[in-house]
């Protein structure tokens, strides 16, 4: 029976090389000369320090920007409010999404019930699976799910005849 995965994950090693990127375009800026900018990745979570909020909000931005250029998409950053840091600078921790919620899948399901098409969608951890007897209907799920916004970025994988 054709099957397919909706999934949704992060290349991590294209997110680093978009930071290194980054980190770099900030050294060679004459705007950021002289001032303390950092960023940094620790598993699921992107700290940035920077002296004031205009520049921390340039950083973004300029983060934004490279993360488009390596291809990935910038929805996987989850940008949490600033706070202070040591020496009048200001911290900023973001969030790294990665994985379908429940409450995503759920509404993905009941989008794709609406087309009723003869296909079973099923949850499986932060995943979905989607099961079908003809691949005609599959693809017009693949069409519908592409069309729902849950924010997040999402691919096809695992397409089984």
């Amino acid at each position: 029976m054709p099957s397919f995965d909706v999934i949704s994950k992060i290349n991590y090693q294209e997110f680093d090389n978009a930071l290194a990127n980054c980190l770099r375009e900030i050294s060679n800026r004459y705007d950021f000369k002289g001032l303390h900018i950092a960023i940094e990745r620790k598993d699921k979570s992107v700290t940035t320090n920077a002296p004031d909020e205009l520049k921390l909000k340039q950083v973004n931005e300029l983060l934004q920007t490279h993360l488009v250029r390596r291809k990935v998409d910038p929805r996987v950053l989850e940008v949490k409010s600033s706070e202070g840091a040591s020496g009048g600078a200001i911290r900023q921790v973001s969030e790294l999404k990665e994985g379908i919620s429940q409450e995503n899948a759920k509404k993905v399901i009941a989008d794709i019930k609406k087309l009723k098409l003869k296909i079973q969608v099923k949850i499986q951890g932060d995943e979905l699976r989607v099961d079908g007897k003809k691949r005609d209907d599959l693809q017009e799920a693949i069409a519908a799910i592409k069309a729902i916004d849950i924010g997040l970025p999402i691919d096809f994988v695992n397409f089984r005849d």
